[in-house]
């Protein structure tokens, strides 16, 4: 299904994602893009195999100028999670971050899926790695 967001603010908030995913993640293992419609909503995940995240820590790293561990140098300023959030709230969606199972981080971005609205590339495949 479709979805009713901005496409520049979209395109910016899973470039932030893939982004932190590919940070974190060892250099062999890929990161994992997935799509799926459930019921009124649409559901990206974002899937890495890096280190994680305790459970305390989920919710601190979306608040601004947050960097969780020892983030590499050059890593950026901590803004990039809040800003994703930010931009998924504005568009009436939500984002999460979830234990990957056998480890890793997976971010879960949930957008309103627009009713009435036809897809334009059905064809298109609904998972994509890096």
């Amino acid at each position: 299904p479709m979805v009713a967001v901005d496409p520049g603010l979209l395109e910016r908030l899973v470039a932030n994602l893939v982004e932190n995913a590919v940070k974190y993640s060892p250099s062999d293992e890929r990161v994992l893009i997935s799509a799926s419609a459930m019921a009124d909503r649409v559901e990206v995940r974002v899937v890495d195999r890096g280190p994680g995240i305790p459970d305390e820590a989920k919710d601190r790293i979306f608040e601004p100028f947050q960097r969780y561990g020892d983030a590499p140098r050059g890593a950026g300023v901590g803004l990039g999670l809040a800003v994703a959030r930010g931009f998924a709230e504005a568009m009436g969606g939500t984002l999460a971050a979830e234990d990957t199972p056998g480890g890793g981080l997976t971010m879960v971005l949930t957008l309103p899926a627009a009713s009435g609205i036809e897809p334009v590339r059905p064809d298109l495949p609904v998972t994509a790695t890096s």
